[in-house]
Parts: C-alpha cells; structure tokens; sequence
C-alpha cells in the first residue's frame, strides 16, 4: 500500500512555476490556494488540515518555503509587496524537473548565502550530518535570514515619510528619549529629532533615507552635516541601502559623532527589539534533569 503523505517543501517547485508560467503577477496568498487546489485537492483531508506548532495549514507551510527558494534561486522574484511572478530562468525551467540540489546549486542561491554570510547571517545548506540541536539552530537562522528578508524588502516600498516614522520608534524602543517629527516641507534636511534628556538639553538629529539600490553618497553626508551644525553634535543617518565609501569618509572625519545605519543593520535593530514584527510561536526545547535523580 502507497504511504499517502504531505509534499516536502522541494517537491513544491514545479507546481509553484506551473501556476505563474503565464507570467502574470499574482499575490502571495492566491499563489498558496491555487497549487493546493491543483495540485493536492486530492490528499486525505486530514493531510490538507494538518498544521504546525505554531498553528499554520502546514501544506501552505511548505508552499511558502519552496517559494521562498525559488525565490533565493532566482526563478522568481517579487515585483511588489505581497506579490510573485515568474523570471526568465523559471520560465525555461519549467518543464525540468527541479529538485532542491538544482536549487541549491543554482549561481542565485550561491550568491545569496554568500551575500548572507558576509552579513554574519548564518546559513547551513549540508544538514545531512547534524545534531538535533544543529537542525533547530539552522532552522531558527534560517526563518530569521527569511524574516529580516521580507522585512528589509518592505521597508524599501513603504511611504517615505513613514520610513522616518519607522526609524524614530526603533530608536524610541531601543532607550533613547522622546522624539519630534519635524515639518515634511522645511526639515532642512533633518527627519526627526531624539530628545536625549526630559529637558531636551541633549539632541541627536536623525535623518533616514528611503533607497533600493541607490547609495547614500558623501553629498548626503555634508548636507546632514549642514544641517546638525549649531544644534547638536550628534547624529544618526539610516538607510535601506548602503554608503559608499566616500559617505563612510566623511562621516568618520566629522567633528560631529555620525552614525550610519545601513540596511542590513536596520533590520538587524528591529528584529532585535520587535519593531515591525512580532513573535510567532515560543519552543521550549526539554532536556533531562540530572540533578532530580541525584538523590535515587
């Protein structure tokens, strides 16, 4: 008798390009209902109602993380918040079979855990020779790398004047004091400002720079600079891109104290304080008490 079973995340690539190889943009979620209605309408029911420690349908679980490396492999990519579509690789991929070593393999997937792990990010791709607590720790790193993922990605897309919004309730979180938005039309170049002390005698100026690929330039630097000078000498510059290396320059050089904040530290800071996101599910991990039956 045929063991019936849920399919493993890297049994979902195939279906998950066959829905969107008409190249269309589809949303997340419609992505999820119409593989399962495709292809796993037909699984036992108490297959398809089947769910995660965390309470998630755990078929659309392992949707999600097969389009997660399709994603990382560069056979589709997401053109806007919430969306998927196809590349010009998954479309010439489509009829192979994809495995998760092709995947794995792929110069896309590569690029993106050396990018990771250049950033301190954490990724293991040879699980096969693990502990137990190896596993959860990968498995934890893993879900982290994708959070911070998705978070940066959305930060790029939101309204800019929230971004500023964004970055003052990090710093509020993060023990700073107080902070003042100041005017959209006349900030002189100062998005926000972080009153240090009750009295505000204390201040640090805050600009944040809502980029995509765009780096932040020595220019930007200055202007900050401009700016600050007379009211403070501290600052903070963030961005979802990065500075090069002029910009870097130019902010260690200053008489004031500048701190740059690139992308990847951002989401770093938020996930760290919650800013953004919030806790899924807590594992305990149980261990033997030793010291319980010392006394036997």
């Amino acid at each position: 008798m045929e063991l019936i079973e849920l399919p493993k995340f890297h049994e979902t690539f195939n279906p998950i390009l066959s829905i969107l190889s008409d190249g269309k943009v589809i949303h997340h979620r419609d992505l999820l209902k119409k593989v399962v209605e495709k292809y796993y309408s037909k699984l036992p029911k108490e297959l398809l109602e089947e769910k995660t420690k965390t309470g998630d349908l755990l078929i659309l679980n392992r949707i999600a993380w097969g389009k997660s490396y399709l994603k990382k492999g560069g056979y589709i990519f997401y053109p806007e918040r919430g969306t998927v579509q196809i590349t010009d690789k998954g479309k010439k991929s489509i009829k192979e079979v994809i495995q998760l070593k092709d995947v794995e393999g792929s110069s896309d997937l590569m690029d993106f855990y050396s990018e990771e792990k250049s950033k301190g990010i954490s990724n293991n791709i040879q699980i096969k020779n693990s502990t137990p607590q190896d596993l959860i720790d990968t498995g934890f790193s893993e879900i982290e790398s994708q959070v911070k993922i998705e978070l940066l990605e959305r930060l790029k897309n939101i309204d800019p004047y929230y971004f500023e919004k964004v970055i003052l309730i990090l710093l509020k979180k993060m023990g700073y004091g107080d902070f003042i938005e100041t005017s959209k039309s006349r900030d002189g170049g100062i998005d926000g400002i972080i009153n240090e002390d009750k009295l505000g005698l204390d201040k640090i100026f805050i600009q944040a720079k809502r980029y995509d690929e765009n780096k932040v330039r020595e220019k930007d630097i200055r202007n900050f600079i401009g700016a600050m000078s007379g009211d403070t000498t501290k600052g903070v510059f963030v961005t979802t891109s990065d500075f090069d290396k002029e910009a870097v320059q130019k902010a260690r050089d200053a008489h004031h104290t500048i701190i740059l904040v690139d992308g990847k530290k951002l989401v770093d800071l938020m996930h760290q304080y919650n800013v953004g996101i919030q806790i899924k599910a807590t594992y305990e991990v149980k261990q033997l008490d030793e010291d319980f039956f010392d006394g036997e």
